[in-house]
Order: C-alpha cells, then structure tokens, then sequence
C-alpha cells in the first residue's frame, strides 16, 4: 500500500474511533459506554502508533507488517466493542480477544524487527 494510501486508511480510522469515544461519552450509558471508550482508546493509541511508524520509517519493509497488525487489530478489537455498544449480540464479545492478541502480535513482531529498522 502506498504512503497516501496508508493515510487515508489511519485518518478515516482515527475519525471514527473519535466519534466512537465521544457517543460513548455522551450518547451511550452503562456496560455500552465503557465499550465505546474502551474500544475508541485502544484503536486511537494503535492508531498513533502505525502513523509514527508510517512517517518515521515508510521505506522500511520491516515496519509494514506491524502497521498492518495495529490496524486489523484495532478494526477487530475495537470494532466488536462498537458493534455490541450499539446492540450487537453479546457473543460477539468472544471476538474481541482475537483482536487484542492481533495488537499484541503487533508489537511483538516490532521488536523482532527493531534491528531492520
């Protein structure tokens, strides 16, 4: 993917995981809220993260792989949270974690690669 490519994707990314947060600031009561902003703070940290690495070492392919398991991990892991925010059934909930393993993956994988970068 390229470098504008990357950005449309992290921007559009990060407007979505703010108005999760602020609905579930202000929109949403109860076990619906805390999953909209638990959701929104984890993707916009992730988020963060794969735009520093974007910026900082775009022509390194060894920061692609951690881009992109921030991103997937962030869509499964705050998407699922959104999705049962807003009504979604509960077992949706058993998705979540895969999401939070993919994050995980994320970073281990970065630091296997911190010598290629």
């Amino acid at each position: 993917m390229t470098k504008p490519s990357w950005l449309r994707v992290i921007g559009i990314s990060g407007a979505l995981a703010v108005l999760a947060g602020a609905f579930g600031a202000h929109g949403l009561t109860g076990k619906a809220a805390e999953w909209a902003r638990t959701g929104s703070s984890y993707q916009l940290l992730h988020l963060a993260v794969a735009l520093a690495l974007l910026l900082t070492l775009e022509n390194k392919p060894a920061a692609r792989l951690p881009i992109l398991l921030f991103l997937v991990g962030g869509w499964i892991f705050a998407g699922t949270l959104y999705a049962m925010a807003l009504g979604a059934p509960r077992w949706l909930g058993a998705v979540t974690p895969i999401g939070g393993v993919t994050l995980v993956i994320g970073w281990l994988v970065l630091a296997r690669r911190a010598p290629q970068l």
